[in-house]
């Protein structure tokens, strides 16, 4: 029923991802684990704001149960629910959202890594989305994201918009490996039609990454924070067709002006943050990957971590992708 509302201008990046997804032959990455799991985890989102006369914070708590459905070859179903418990924001945030629900496929052609994504994301928006990331050594890479998308969210009734807005951001990033510090910087088109910069630095430690980072936007203007990330237990997890854990990760953003409109961007993976990027540790080989493991996964009847199998998870392959 949107075909009609999609400009000429969109139409090439309609048919790459359209491209990308009909792809489906990629070589597995060395040391992939083939075998098609599901994955159930549930987080919890905590939100406040100094934002009411009456009381010292608004308080907004969210239970996050989530799946991810691994069929092989990099290829990914991923939804979440986000369930109000403890609201004092306001009556629009009294109700269940999705959180996300979508499809997507990652790939490499030589150094090139991509990762194209449809479905539904956060910040209640829907449509196309694809992500690129190009190393150029092992300590500067490009990355780049453009997506296509509308609104679709619940507010006493189901809400959806035609996809018409168009959002993109090209950057670069820097790794300093003897220190697990890594730079990026960004410029982009984003959600509310705001164009922008952004600038951050993060330290990368044993399960937690810690970031500070400063923005510009041309409609909301400055701001700057920090960010953190911690891995949570158990880190050493059984590999089962059917698993139930934790979600991998907490993660918590401040901002001086908190404005929720300026450089937004939806994500497109329910547990996606700034520790493990974009792309999975087995097909990507740079940054923060190139540190320990955060979780060793071993197979149901293995007694112990396969030594081998983190050693090519913590190890580059030298064989080409086109070799595998």
């Amino acid at each position: 029923m949107f075909h009609r509302h999609v400009s000429h201008r969109h139409c090439p990046l309609l048919a790459a991802l359209l491209a990308l997804f009909l792809w489906a032959g990629q070589p597995q990455a060395k040391g992939q684990n083939t075998s098609p799991s599901i994955d159930f985890f549930s987080g919890i989102n905590f939100s406040f704001a100094d934002m009411n006369f009456e009381r010292q914070y608004d308080i907004l708590i969210h239970l996050t149960p989530g799946f991810k459905w691994n069929f092989g070859n990099h290829w990914q179903v991923a939804g979440q629910a986000v369930i109000p418990i403890v609201n004092t924001f306001g009556f629009q945030y009294k109700f269940v959202q999705i959180g996300a629900f979508n499809i997507s496929k990652e790939l490499n052609i030589s150094k090139l890594y991509l990762k194209a994504t449809a479905g539904v994301f956060d910040t209640y928006r829907y449509g196309l989305d694809l992500k690129a990331f190009l190393p150029l050594c092992d300590w500067f890479a490009f990355e780049g994201q453009m997506g296509y998308v509308g609104e679709l969210y619940y507010y006493t009734k189901f809400w959806i918009t035609r996809p018409n807005t168009f959002v993109c951001t090209l950057g670069g990033d820097f790794y300093l490996s003897r220190w697990n510090t890594q730079f990026r910087g960004t410029i982009g088109k984003y959600l509310y039609n705001d164009y922008g910069v952004e600038a951050e630095a993060m330290r990368h430690f044993n399960h937690t990454t810690v970031s500070l980072y400063g923005r510009w936007s041309n409609k909301y203007g400055l701001d700057a924070g920090f960010r953190f990330v911690v891995m949570l237990p158990p880190y050493h997890r059984k590999h089962r067709a059917v698993n139930f854990r934790p979600a991998s990760n907490y993660r918590m953003s401040y901002a001086v002006m908190y404005n929720t409109y300026s450089n937004c961007m939806y994500h497109t993976d329910p547990e996606e943050n700034i520790r493990d990027g974009w792309f999975s540790r087995d097909l990507l080989h740079w940054g923060s990957h190139t540190m320990d493991p955060d979780f060793i996964i071993t197979n149901k009847s293995d007694k112990k971590p396969d030594k081998k199998a983190v050693e090519q998870l913590t190890e580059p392959s030298d064989t080409k992708p086109d070799e595998q």
